[in-house]
């Protein structure tokens, strides 16, 4: 992800010999500089990858979820459904009880 943007690795900077001018750096003290760099890309890198691993993780779980969310979404559609029918059910048995009651109330039919 990153590895575009990195010029250097660790390795690099560790291998990397500067030439000794007459006023040049003292080559312990670029060393000593280099090191701390060196430990500060090594840790870098580390927290990438293992940044890089947990968003990973985190995209694998929020599939996980939304998959697991449309699943449920679909359940809850087919139990509104059947909830719906058995409501229209009861009502059109409710209707014909009300109709027969009507029917002998009006016709006097007795069974």
């Amino acid at each position: 992800m990153y590895n575009d943007r990195i010029f250097l690795t660790p390795q690099e900077i560790l291998e990397k010999d500067f030439k000794i001018d007459a006023r040049g750096y003292r080559p312990q003290e670029v060393d000593k500089f280099l090191d701390m760099v060196i430990r500060d890309y090594t840790e870098f890198n580390s927290n990438i990858k293992k940044l890089e691993k947990e968003i990973k993780d985190l995209t694998d779980d929020n599939n996980k979820l939304k998959k697991e969310i449309r699943s449920l979404n679909e359940q809850l559609e087919v139990s509104k459904s059947a909830a719906e029918n058995n409501t229209h059910a009861l009502t059109n048995v409710d209707l014909l009880k009300r109709i027969s009651q009507l029917e002998k109330a009006v016709f006097g039919k007795e069974e």
